[in-house]
């Protein structure tokens, strides 16, 4: 049966509406890239880029005399790796033995429980988080072991709840994509459960689990508002999570809404020159999660 006109008008429609959503996604991007490369210039071209990519110091925002200025970019992505590593360290197990539970152990009663509970987690506003790790992590648990009042503990903890759920939600869905002869073939061969889950299923699913790490990890590396409450955005060349921290998403925040920082001054095109940076280190971490993923689909597919 031919499709009738009114059929082929209607799919031309949807044809050309996914086009043009997939064109303005496109568009999108590159209109970002353009912008961060083209603003950047205006902060390269003024400053020496040895000592951007090698400094340990950097003042901008802290001096308001352009001479007296320190630019180099270390320790504003120590800062960022410092906080991100402290919530991986904290997301990924909990996330991941989570979702091994509730994939592999938990029972149907259980799942209804802990499901709702992650997704509130999830939805939870950053703004809170980030007053929960001034409030009640550092005071409470931090500080009576020697730590400042504003640490990158604290941030890296409240960081790590924060992606928590999205990694035992991802994980757990690509482990029950795994299918389930597999299971079956494990037990056939004498294998118990726990032989199951750590032999066949999690290398199974290994390229889904390494996806939400590197996703999660993306999203810690762009975490602002909970950073700006808890770290105490003073640039810090150091891997010593007990004093302040600032991210280059908490510079970007605190310059952009300094009324000192006036368009034109070196000040002004550094957010674009730390924006660019951030955004190269977000690409660079998703194009290994590409190769990885690739990686895992041959050797188990």
């Amino acid at each position: 049966m031919r499709p009738s006109a009114t059929s082929k008008r209607n799919q031309a429609f949807v044809v050309s509406l996914l086009t043009l959503c997939a064109t303005l996604s496109i568009a999108t991007t590159v209109g970002i890239v353009t912008i961060l490369l083209t603003e950047s210039f205006g902060f390269f071209s003024r400053i020496d880029l040895g000592d951007f990519l090698l400094g340990t110091e950097w003042t901008i925002g802290r001096s308001k005399n352009e001479a007296d200025y320190k630019y180099g970019i270390w320790p504003l992505l120590l800062g960022t790796l410092r906080i991100t590593l402290i919530a991986m360290a904290i997301a990924i197990p909990l996330g991941l033995t989570t979702a091994v539970y509730l994939s592999e152990y938990a029972p149907r009663w259980v799942r209804s429980i802990l499901k709702p509970v992650l997704e509130i987690l999830a939805g939870m506003p950053t703004v809170v988080l980030g007053y929960f790790a001034v409030v009640v992590i550092t005071p409470s648990l931090l500080e009576p072991l020697g730590f400042k009042p504003y640490n990158a503990m604290s941030a890296g903890i409240a960081v790590g709840i924060l992606c928590l759920p999205l990694v035992s939600s991802l994980a757990e869905d690509a482990l029950q994509a795994v299918p389930r002869g597999l299971r079956e073939a494990a037990y056939g061969l004498g294998g118990t459960r726990f032989d199951s889950v750590v032999k066949v299923v999690i290398p199974a699913a290994m390229s889904g689990i390494v996806s939400a790490f590197l996703l999660a990890f993306a999203r810690a590396i762009g975490e602002t508002m909970i950073v700006a409450l808890a770290a105490g955005s003073i640039p810090t060349f150091t891997v010593d999570p007990r004093g302040p921290s600032q991210t280059m998403t908490g510079f970007i925040v605190e310059v952009f809404q300094s009324e000192d920082v006036i368009p034109g001054t070196i000040a002004y095109y550094s957010i674009y020159a730390v924006a660019l940076t951030l955004f190269l280190l977000t690409f660079i971490t998703t194009l290994i999660g590409q190769f990885v993923r690739r990686r895992y689909r041959e050797a188990y597919e």
